[in-house]
């Protein structure tokens, strides 16, 4: 079986005395879908680089690392092939930028960049995995 590794992240700011994430919404995916940025580790990267890289790309904004939230495994299929995968989520608090405003070679990846909530994430993230890393998030802050 094939295997891959990814990592990601919960960037969270404060805002008028409440926590929200940068969610995504997608590109290629129906509507209504609704996750956490994230993406494959290059080669020499770093699972932290890649979520910090993976946030910038995929939400236009910028984190800074503060620790690790955990590991998500799962197995799916891609042209008939069966593949294992570990994706590493980080907890990013943000610095800089202006959500969906991404570079225009990564737009074809995401329909849509958000702010939502941090105690709402659970009624907008569609994958169970990634809603539990979020009240993992909430629980660090």
């Amino acid at each position: 079986m094939r295997r891959e590794f990814s990592a990601g992240a919960v960037v969270v700011r404060r805002l008028r005395g409440r926590w929200w994430l940068a969610a995504i919404r997608p590109g290629g995916k129906p509507e209504g879908i609704w996750a956490l940025p994230k993406g494959q580790i290059a080669p020499g990267e770093s699972a932290e680089a890649t979520a910090v890289r993976e946030v910038a790309e995929e939400t236009g904004v910028e984190g800074a690392l503060e620790r690790k939230l955990g590991d998500i495994r799962y197995v799916y299929t891609w042209q008939g092939e069966r593949v294992f995968k570990v994706v590493s989520f980080f907890l990013l608090r943000y610095r800089r930028g202006r959500i969906d405003d991404l570079p225009p070679e990564h737009r074809h990846e995401v329909t849509e960049a958000r702010w939502i909530p941090l105690d709402e994430a659970s009624d907008y993230l569609t994958y169970k995995s990634e809603r539990e890393i979020a009240l993992k998030a909430a629980a660090a802050l």
